[in-house]
């Protein structure tokens, strides 16, 4: 939401509304971070989500040791909005379920579907 605009601290102004408004939600999701493996939290005004995903969270392809074996992994993308497949430029799977078909297949019970 903006609030402020025109302004050289339109910007400083939007974000500190931003934190007085879901201040306690951002404060959940930094606990979530710490308490979570593979769970990254980008901060409020950092940029455009889609972007962020492109330019700092996105690997393409990941690695991880199981067992004393290496595996490598194709990293993928699930969201709720056309630009979700922004994502697959870079070669990274991206699937963009728009509207309401997106979460409420995340939600279904059905374990699969059809790409």
């Amino acid at each position: 939401m903006v609030d402020y605009f025109a302004n050289p601290q339109a910007f400083e102004q939007n974000v500190a509304i931003e934190m007085q408004r879901n201040g306690e939600r951002y404060q959940f999701l930094r606990w979530g971070q710490a308490a979570l493996n593979q769970f990254r939290v980008v901060p409020p005004g950092t940029g455009i989500c889609h972007q962020v995903n492109l330019e700092y969270l996105a690997q393409v392809v990941w690695r991880n040791e199981v067992d004393g074996q290496r595996f490598a992994f194709p990293d993928t993308l699930v969201g709720t909005d056309s630009h979700t497949t922004m994502i697959n430029g870079l070669g990274v799977l991206g699937w963009g379920g728009g509207g309401h078909a997106g979460p409420t297949d995340l939600h279904a019970d059905s374990g699969s579907d059809r790409l």
